[in-house]
């Protein structure tokens, strides 16, 4: 491996070896200002490229439920005979009657400001609905990504370093097989063992929501997190087999590498190898990875959401995609890509200060 193919991230194995820096001024700022030049024309294009991402977005998530092959206005009523009068009267305040385009452009100019209408179900502004479901979501979500990734990382590791064992075989083989497995399938089944129970297990958790409404204090707090455990366990279980798997395909491209094989020949331990070189720079791909589930967090999880009716923001769109709520889903929808998009810029701009090879 030449010198230009080096990790550039982690080269504390030749930094014992290496003199100090020119200390000329001409040395030391120009290759600072031409690298901060092309990091901010980097930064500047990624930032772009997601305005433009949001933007179509915003197209799409006005287009694709008025596509469903349904009435919103009839469902509102819940199969009780109107007048023709008082339907067209329903269309009329929630702008239906008005020409597709028309409705577009008030669609678009009322969403860049943060406005995304009424709710046709729940008669409120869907930006209410939205913060007022955000914090459950939050919980849950962000309870989940913290104990599946760093789980993920850390099984990752010692599965790659000992490539072929017992442990990794027995690791892999179980990530690989809840990686395939349906998120709401598996929530399901906890549900039917540990909250409904079979045989001699009893039912030991309650089968949905986030509580059970007569308790305060810290009872209150025991009792979310008790509503809490089977959906944490069946995101973190899906979660951390994806990290595992990246985590140990990323550390084992990284272990034959020629800067191991000169840290390992001055001397360092098979431990200090380990962590000080090849972990940061296998981290790489996980990190973004990370980023891309960072923003998976705010968008929750629809499906587990739904089957542990859960009150979070996945619970609400599968009751708007029911009616069809179109303000409701639309708001809902463009949130969610919104936080993906920006995870995954902020995964950008982060990312060259990690392998300066990048943006470069």
């Amino acid at each position: 491996m030449t010198a230009d193919s080096t990790p550039a991230l982690v080269k504390q194995a030749d930094a014992d070896t290496d003199g100090p820096a020119p200390a000329g001024p001409s040395a030391a700022r120009a290759p600072r200002a031409r690298d901060t030049k092309a990091y901010l024309r980097y930064v500047a294009a990624k930032i772009l490229g997601a305005a433009v991402s949001l933007f179509a977005v915003l197209v799409t998530s006005f287009f694709l439920f008025r596509l469903i092959p349904s009435d919103p206005v009839k469902q509102m009523t819940g199969g009780r005979r109107v007048s023709a009068e008082q339907l067209e009267s329903l269309r009329r305040q929630f702008g239906l009657d008005q020409p597709m385009w028309q409705q577009f452009t008030s669609y678009v100019g009322d969403a860049l400001t943060g406005d995304f209408g009424t709710s046709y179900q729940f008669h409120a502004p869907v930006m209410d609905k939205i913060v007022e479901a955000l914090p459950a979501t939050l919980l849950l979500t962000g309870t989940a990504y913290v104990l599946y990734s760093a789980l993920g990382i850390w099984l990752g590791t010692r599965t790659a370093w000992r490539n072929g064992s017992t442990s990794d075989r027995f690791n892999t083989a179980l990530a690989l097989t809840l990686y395939s497995v349906p998120s709401f399938w598996l929530g399901l089944l906890l549900i039917i063992v540990f909250a409904v129970g079979v045989g001699p297990i009893p039912g030991m958790f309650p089968t949905g929501g986030l509580e059970s409404g007569d308790e305060t204090g810290l009872a209150y707090v025991l009792d979310v997190a008790h509503h809490m455990v089977l959906p944490v366990i069946t995101l973190v279980a899906v979660g951390y087999a994806q990290t595992l798997l990246v985590m140990r395909s990323s550390l084992l491209d990284e272990m034959g590498s020629d800067y191991l094989t000169t840290a390992r020949a001055k001397g360092l331990r098979d431990d200090a190898v380990r962590r000080k070189h090849a972990v940061p720079n296998a981290m790489l791909p996980t990190f973004t990875l990370m980023f891309v589930n960072l923003g998976h967090v705010v968008a929750g999880q629809i499906l587990v959401e739904t089957v542990f009716s859960w009150p979070g923001l996945g619970g609400l769109f599968y009751q708007g995609l029911s009616v069809p709520d179109l303000p409701l889903v639309q708001g809902l929808f463009f949130v969610f890509a919104t936080a993906v998009i920006l995870a995954n810029t902020l995964a950008d701009v982060l990312y060259p200060l990690l392998d300066p090879r990048v943006g470069r």
